[in-house]
């Protein structure tokens, strides 16, 4: 069971090979139907220290920070064990 939070974006570190992966035209319409209807699904981030990492939501964290926004929804997810 994931337990939802609301967490501080500036407290969420992306790493670097997902930020590559950043499509602006996806995080324009993101942020366009978030200012209709809210954030419908949370982002998964896992504990990492005092901050979290970012596991997938990135298009959804970008358009949340276009919108000025300071938090974000987020599910808690454990890392794999490997």
């Amino acid at each position: 069971m994931m337990k939802r939070q609301t967490l501080a974006i500036q407290d969420i570190y992306v790493p670097v090979q997902r930020r590559q992966t950043i499509d602006s035209k996806k995080v324009e319409a993101l942020a366009e139907s978030m200012m209709e209807k809210g954030q419908e699904v949370p982002i998964l981030v896992r504990p990492d220290g005092q901050r979290f990492v970012l596991v997938e939501g990135l298009h959804r964290l970008e358009a949340c920070k276009a919108l000025g926004e300071t938090t974000i929804p987020a599910y808690l997810v454990q890392a794999r064990k490997h």
